[in-house]
């Protein structure tokens, strides 16, 4: 059966279907030795469709992993420089991509998969999956501090966050943690709002994606999703996924 090539590329797990929109509209698609135009359609059964040279075989096992990202690592399938990826972290064959971002200096929870169709319905903003972080904050926020986070802040590039839940944690020595839930993800959002109102951020820690949750993960440590918390992120309408027994030891890479 013929299917659009980004949706065939998100199933062999090379992103959501938008990244994958990319690879077509760069030219880096064929479809039997012709370059491929967005839109197009195949079949893999009787077509030969490449990515950069490489066959798109028939779709993998679907692999889905919750990773503690530590600081100072990239959250990108593939490096660019020298500095580890969160791919690096997990020795696993196959294609595996994060979805969504922390940044360099940040860490936490990071859910690696090859699922596509999940990695778009997380990623994309008119589903507004919420995000929560723990953040140490140089400075005790007061009270108008934390209403005009939770408010909404106006950005240095003009744009405004969305209104988010923001709450007092506990103190830190000078300074405090706080608990913030939001549907967006701008680039640096949180240490950007912090400098804004006067809090300079000190650690960012993400504890959960929608219904996953860090748990007891430790940095680098990472582990398989269950059945029920594949279930979960794809929502109660998803089809059950099977579950195979897997091993349930914590694994660590150093």
């Amino acid at each position: 059966m013929q299917e659009r090539l980004q949706k065939l590329l998100a199933q062999a797990g090379y992103g959501s279907r938008r990244a994958c929109e990319d690879y077509i509209v760069n030219r880096r698609v064929f479809v039997n030795g012709k370059v491929a135009e967005l839109g197009q359609k195949a079949d893999l059964a009787v077509d030969t469709v490449t990515v950069d040279g490489k066959a798109l075989a028939k779709r993998e096992a679907l692999v889905y992993i919750a990773l503690y990202k530590p600081r100072n690592v990239l959250s990108a399938a593939e490096g660019q420089d020298d500095r580890r990826t969160v791919r690096d972290l997990i020795p696993v064959a196959g294609h595996l991509y994060p979805v969504g971002r922390l940044d360099f200096d940040s860490e936490g929870l990071i859910l690696m998969t090859n699922d596509g169709e999940l990695t778009n319905k997380l990623t994309h903003p008119r589903y507004g999956h919420e995000k929560e972080y723990r953040v140490l904050l140089a400075r005790k926020p007061d009270g108008e501090q934390i209403d005009a986070w939770r408010r909404g802040v106006v950005l240095e590039d003009g744009d405004k966050t969305q209104p988010a839940h923001v709450n007092f944690l506990s103190t830190s020595g000078k300074g405090a943690w706080i608990r913030v839930v939001m549907g967006e993800g701008k680039k640096r959002q949180i240490r950007e709002v912090g400098k804004l109102l006067g809090l300079p951020v000190v650690r960012i820690v993400r504890m959960r994606i929608g219904t996953l949750k860090l748990g007891n993960l430790k940095p680098r440590e990472w582990r398989y999703l269950t059945g029920d918390e594949v279930d979960a992120l794809k929502g109660r309408d998803a089809p059950k996924v099977e579950r195979k027994p897997r091993a349930k030891t914590v694994t660590r890479r150093k």
